[in-house]
């Protein structure tokens, strides 16, 4: 099928480290009669056609006439069941938490991503003024809870723009989240990319600010490694199965986004590092931290390799944020409601698990 082939390749294109970290991001195509969008927990890059989850968009309608439960958990278990329900059966699967969103924007093809470069704007004190000013035809969404409550709030907000300027907008930005671009055609969405990552990247430059985080430069003895990870072993078992070091850079001490808490979860350790203050942080915050900060380090700490190092990946793309973020007004971080939605979402987790 032409569009799902064109998504894919949109995918592959947009799933690059420029755009998304990790299983960051979602794309989709549709019809007037069904949805197809990226599996939860996926990587855009690594997407085939196959893989798509195809969804009755009937369905999905339903969604936005629910009077859904008070309590968050509630709610998104509802949701969670409606989109199961949704799901058709030649494409058995787990679709992105986003799908309802992707079905209520009226464009062909919807390519949603997290680019540090965006993020600099959407995660700054003054970046709806910002993009007020260099993308007058976005839309700008305050920061809302994602899944079912995003889609609501989305869903009403392009409604009221599409009121106003007699069609929906292509270009929507969600304030310390990332960019949605929606178009009917693949070239279309690439030329919105390219105009917004352009705009930015002069923005910068006219602030002086690039994105080459200064990193200490200086070996780290593997015996130095070997005994922080006994230390952290000790402490946190299996949490801590594999420590990846890299050099120290400042590391952003706060919850950034959603992605970031996600695979970095939303603070560092940043102390001496002993079992008991170690132990100290995880009674406090509830989780053991996946970045640890040491005098020579930034580890990465988690149950396997590779999450270690994504976490070290999001911690570094955290800190080309804070950094981009100076060029309009400082980084703004999300309050403790927002934060704790995301530590405890049972969508995120199952995303974090597959990733």
């Amino acid at each position: 099928m032409d569009i799902l082939r064109a998504i894919t390749v949109l995918s592959h294109e947009f799933g690059t480290a420029d755009y998304v970290q990790a299983g960051g991001g979602n794309t989709s195509c549709k019809n007037k009669t069904t949805l197809w969008v990226k599996p939860s927990g996926t990587t855009l890059l690594g997407l085939s056609m196959e893989a798509f989850i195809a969804m009755d968009r009937a369905a999905l309608d339903k969604l936005y006439a629910v009077e859904p439960p008070a309590s968050p958990a509630e709610r998104e278990e509802l949701v969670k069941d409606m989109m199961a329900q949704a799901v058709l059966p030649e494409t058995p699967g787990r679709a992105s938490v986003e799908a309802p969103l992707h079905n209520a924007l009226s464009a062909r093809y919807v390519v949603h991503t997290h680019p540090a470069a965006v993020n600099g704007l959407t995660c700054a004190l003054g970046g709806r003024a910002a993009a007020a000013r260099l993308f007058p035809d976005a839309l700008w969404v305050p920061y809302v809870d994602p899944g079912y409550t995003l889609c609501m709030v989305v869903r009403k907000a392009v409604q009221d723009y599409k009121a106003v300027n007699g069609e929906e907008p292509k270009l929507l930005f969600l304030e310390n989240h990332g960019v949605f671009v929606c178009a009917d055609t693949p070239e279309e969405i690439r030329a919105i990319y390219g105009r917004v990552m352009n705009t930015l990247a002069r923005a910068y430059a006219e602030h002086g600010i690039h994105q080459d985080v200064p990193v200490e430069k200086h070996p780290i003895p593997d015996e130095l490694v070997a005994r922080w990870r006994k230390v952290l072993a000790e402490a946190f078992g299996d949490d801590a199965t594999a420590v990846v070091a890299r050099n120290r850079f400042r590391v952003v001490s706060g919850p950034l986004s959603p992605d970031h808490i996600v695979y970095a979860k939303s603070y560092p350790f940043d102390g001496v590092l002993t079992v008991e203050n170690l132990r100290a942080f995880k009674e406090a915050r509830g989780y053991a931290p996946r970045i640890v900060l040491t005098d020579h380090a930034v580890l990465g700490v988690a149950a396997t390799e590779k999450n270690a190092r994504l976490a070290l990946t999001l911690a570094m793309d955290g800190a080309i944020v804070r950094r981009l973020a100076r060029a309009f007004g400082g980084l703004q971080l999300l309050g403790d409601a927002s934060r704790a939605f995301i530590e405890n979402w049972e969508v995120e987790s199952y995303r974090a698990k597959q990733v």
